[in-house]
């Protein structure tokens, strides 16, 4: 393992999604592109074409030169052994296009309404509106909002006696799934109750003996050949609608219909129309291809709800076991029955709809990928209408989604998610759309800064990271920072300043992630979400420490759907999966409704000893048997906790081999659905399970475990230098320290064993992380370490001659007698300089003791790398900010180089005080279309303008001081 950690396996690189502006493409930018990403150290991309405020190209989406180009792409990546992760659909939102049609689309059931009198002689019918889409009409192309408004298909005519009141149900578009609002957004639920213990009779409740089927009696044009009875009648007519969900934000040539995720025929004639034209064009794959397209992708669900297809009425009588006809006014808010049968309704619409999309839909993308030897990735969360964890279960790759702290959404919930998925299934690869932004990032993040909340990512479960975005650069290289997706993403693309330094940074990426795919996840906690659909994950906030990339504390989680637990069984009194992962305890949702089917499994996980934390449930949500099912779950509820009221204290009841754990202390103690951390750590603790890790509380961590090993990722969570005692949960051998940015190992013999427990004092800079392995091979004695303090050697305060890039404005050689940022010079060429600058100085040194010697730069804005005497040292780009140069120095004159990498925003706002020259009126300006010389000034070109003449500069170059230190 240590000389794979040192120089991984290509499978273990980071990534970055790749994207492309409608039509702006060529096949030698393409490769410029892959043969960058291959260079700097990335190892897989996810290929997306998209419409982002970038004017369009000439080469049309899917057309015969697009194919070659993508063709292209492919064969060059299998050359340079990048994997590549392809959309099912143009844009990135799911899977459809122009080609989709009307009946073959997401679809709602809409209605229309009609009151009549017993005396009326003729009746005609309206056609059913749609409903509003949710993101608007404004993306909508003429022919598209045609195709739209066009398509309708009659269902079902019923009427009865009009109601005395015309009360509704509440939050009706949510429960009936004609929409679901983003749960990013942070105004959404994350689950929806069935809400079926409403004692509440409106008088507007319809008797469903009451309603009459008249669908055989409505002619084409909406005539109902209908006599109603006396008194006064509401009929309406039921339609399917498409649910206005179009691709987005597709090139203009892929914009249409969403394909319908309840229908694999409808699927495979989209999945045809676009995948088949690129197979043909592509070599076929291979197995064990380790480049080229490798898995298809189904990126954030971003396309809404849908509660509709054609044969609906079917499948939802087949999987609840009765016809659903006389509910249907339950879709427009009306109350049949009652509201609790109404709301159980509504409940079994949204299960069954669930299920569609996870058979139809996710499952069949599944074998249709792995049939041509491709795997399949989901980032299952968002406007997901289904459990995200159960979507996610579905995926050979589940992945997540986390945004740039203070540059945009927080999505952090999605990698909770993720990596639940990821450990309960057994999935090795838990990959994440990573450090995406949005209009106020400009070119601000760089390695370093990113550093603290990558390593946020790897302890909450992440390993590997796909960047968000590398721009295809299809302008001429003179014109950077180039190609942007908009305003959007990180900017993680070969027209970045410091792309030629990223690879060092990307060394410590690949080696973390390489350790962090070894063994399975080790956490103690298993959280039951709740039955039902949409349902989002949310663990007790208490559970974690920190803000929005907050740390687990020492037991960690995972989160479980129903239908997860169904594949559990108690092995050692754990509940385990078979892909080997286990749980000291289940804790059930704070929650009233569970199916019998449900509590069945759990009381067999209690049976078989599992310990079980959690109150019994109090009735079905379903209509499926009603009301048999709540009389059966009430009986089997007896059995697990006893009859009885909620003990006032936590009780531990014995059942069968295992323990139920319930009282009123779960319901003091809740904390979102479940009782809150705290609680839960005091139950474990009585079960004689210690922590996992521990220290003072500013380190977070992560634990990987195998038969012979334990891996434990540790990282300063602060931006100071720490030494903490850290209590790790391991025995396994004796510690060493892995170091990932360097690849270096070194044993730890300042340890202490006691109580299967390894007491280790970690010292680490700001930000700085390592890996703890304990290995059944090691097996060195203890020896306390003797402390060596810092000393100076020599401050390196002689002149230093520092040469810019003159052909990005800056001044070819200036000489400084002190080290100063440029953002602070007087010099226009230098302040607002972006790019490289070399740093020369030649210094004498006479060495005294043979002890480690290194080189300090101090403070560095943004990246540098150091080359002694003609030899490369190395690439710094985070704390601490040194290197190791005992090899390298000698004893006399030293010389020394310092290339050292700022940012992009200086110079973009330099060139804000020149005339602007660029896109105007989504058109490229003419000097650009002829070829014609700039006139302007300006030293930057980019498809997006995030900065102006007066926003402040970034500090920038080798502030210092440089010092020669010896530990």
């Amino acid at each position: 393992m240590k000389s794979e950690f040192f120089k991984p396996n290509d499978r273990y690189k980071p990534g970055v999604y790749w994207y492309f502006m409608d039509g702006n493409m060529t096949a030698e930018t393409m490769t410029q592109d892959l043969e960058s990403m291959k260079k700097a150290g990335i190892g897989n991309l996810i290929f997306l074409e998209v419409n982002v405020g970038v004017p369009r190209g000439k080469i049309d989406f899917l057309s015969e030169a697009w194919t070659t180009l993508f063709a292209h792409a492919e064969k060059e990546a299998r050359r340079l052994n990048i994997e590549i992760t392809l959309g099912i659909g143009p844009g990135w939102t799911g899977s459809g296009g122009p080609w989709v049609k009307g009946s073959q689309s997401m679809q709602h059931l809409v209605s229309s309404e009609l009151v009549v009198s017993g005396d009326q002689k003729k009746i005609v019918l309206p056609v059913p509106e749609p409903k509003k889409p949710f993101f608007g009409e404004g993306d909508f192309t003429p022919e598209f909002k045609k195709n739209w408004k066009d398509y309708y298909q009659d269902v079902a005519v019923l009427a009865f006696p009009l109601p005395k009141t015309d009360e509704k149900i509440a939050d009706l578009d949510e429960k009936a799934l004609y929409q679901r609002a983003p749960f990013s957004s942070g105004n959404v639920r994350s689950n929806m109750p069935a809400d079926g213990n409403k004692s509440a009779k409106p008088t507007s409740a319809i008797k469903r003996s009451k309603i009459i089927d008249l669908t055989g009696k409505m002619l084409a044009n909406g005539t109902l050949n209908w006599n109603p009875p006396a008194g006064k009648w509401k009929i309406m007519r039921f339609g399917s609608r498409n649910n206005g969900a179009i691709t987005r934000p597709a090139p203009l040539p892929g914009i249409g219909f969403e394909s319908d995720k309840f229908d694999t025929t409808a699927l495979n004639a989209h999945l045809d129309a676009y995948l088949g034209k690129i197979f043909k064009k592509i070599d076929p794959i291979r197995k064990k291809q380790t480049g080229g397209l490798k898995r298809l992708h189904m990126d954030s669900w971003e396309m809404g709800a849908q509660n509709w297809t054609g044969n609906f009425r079917k499948e939802f009588t087949k999987r609840r076991g009765y016809d659903p006809l006389k509910y249907y006014p339950v879709y427009s808010g009306n109350i049949v029955g009652s509201l609790k049968e109404s709301e159980r309704f509504l409940w079994d619409l949204r299960q069954t709809s669930q299920e569609l999309v996870l058979e139809k839909h996710a499952k069949h993308v599944k074998e249709y990928a792995n049939k041509r030897n491709l795997g399949l990735s989901i980032e299952p969360y968002d406007m997901n209408p289904t459990s995200d964890l159960a979507l996610g279960s579905i995926a050979d790759v589940p992945m997540a989604e986390f945004w740039s702290k203070g540059f945009g959404f927080n999505a952090t919930y999605s990698v909770i998610e993720a990596t639940s998925v990821g450990h309960l299934m057994g999935r090795s690869l838990i990959p994440a759309e990573a450090f995406t932004a949005q209009d106020n990032e400009g070119w601000k993040q760089y390695p370093g800064s990113m550093k603290n909340q990558g390593d946020w990512a790897f302890a909450a479960g992440i390993n590997r990271f796909v960047y968000h975005t590398f721009q295809n650069q299809f302008l001429p290289d003179s014109l950077k920072p180039g190609a942007t997706m908009g305003p959007y993403g990180v900017h993680w693309d070969r027209s970045q300043t410091w792309w030629p330094m990223v690879d060092g940074y990307h060394d410590y990426v690949t080696r973390s992630q390489y350790l962090l795919q070894q063994g399975r996840t080790v956490a103690d906690v298993l959280y039951l979400t709740p039955e039902g659909s949409p349902m989002v994950f949310v663990p007790p906030l208490s559970a974690i420490r920190g803000d929005t990339i907050g740390d687990r504390k020492g037991y960690n989680f995972d989160g479980a759907a129903p239908s997860q637990i169904m594949l559990a069984s108690v092995k050692r009194n754990k509940i385990e999966f078979p892909s080997g992962a286990s749980y000291e305890i289940m804790v059930l949702p704070i929650y009233e409704t569970m199916t019998p089917e449900l509590l069945e499994k759990i009381s067999n996980l209690i049976e078989q000893g599992a310990t079980v934390i959690g109150n019994p449930p109090l009735r079905s949500p379903s209509l499926t048997n009603y009301p048999q099912c709540d009389i059966k779950l009430k009986s089997l509820a007896d059995k697990i906790w006893g009859k009885g009221k909620l003990p006032n204290t936590l009780v531990h009841r014995k059942y069968g081999l295992g323990t139920i754990i319930w009282g009123k202390p779960i319901l003091s103690a809740q904390d979102k659905l479940y009782p809150n951390y705290e609680l839960t750590a005091i139950i474990l603790k009585s079960k004689g399970v210690e922590e996992d890790f521990k220290n003072d509380g500013n380190i977070r961590y992560t634990h990987r475990t195998s038969a012979e090993l334990d891996i434990y990722f540790v990282s300063n969570a602060t931006n100071k230098a720490i030494q903490e005692n850290c209590e790790f949960r391991s025995t396994k051998g004796t510690p060493e320290l892995w170091n990932a940015i360097n690849g270096t190992t070194k044993q730890l013999t300042d340890f202490k064993l006691s109580n299967g427990k390894t007491n280790v004092p970690i010292k680490l800079d700001p930000y700085e992380s390592a890996f703890i392995v304990f290995s059944k091979e090691n097996k060195w004695s203890a020896s306390q370490t003797i402390a060596s303090n810092e000393k100076v050697l020599q401050t390196l305060n002689g002149q230093w001659k520092i040469n810019f890039d003159e052909k990005w404005g800056g001044p070819k050689e200036i000489i400084a007698d002190d080290l100063m940022d440029w953002s602070k010079s007087n010099l226009e060429g230098v302040k607002y300089y972006s790019g490289s600058a070399t740093y020369h100085q030649t210094f004498e040194f006479s060495v005294n003791e043979k002890k480690q010697i290194f080189i300090d730069l101090g403070e560095v804005k943004n990246i540098a790398r150091v080359n002694l005497n003609g030899e490369e040292i190395g690439t710094l780009w985070t704390a601490p900010w040194r290197l190791d140069i005992s090899d390298f120095i000698k004893k006399g004159k030293n010389k020394l180089e310092i290339e050292v990498i700022n940012l992009w925003a200086n110079r973009l706002i330099g060139d804000e005080q020149k005339p602007y020259d660029g896109i105007i009126g989504n058109k490229w300006p003419e000097w650009l279309l002829n070829g014609s010389p700039r006139t302007s000034g300006r030293w930057s070109f980019t498809t997006t303008r995030q900065y102006k003449a007066d926003s402040p500069l970034l500090p920038s170059g080798l502030i210092g001081p440089v010092k020669i230190v010896q530990n």
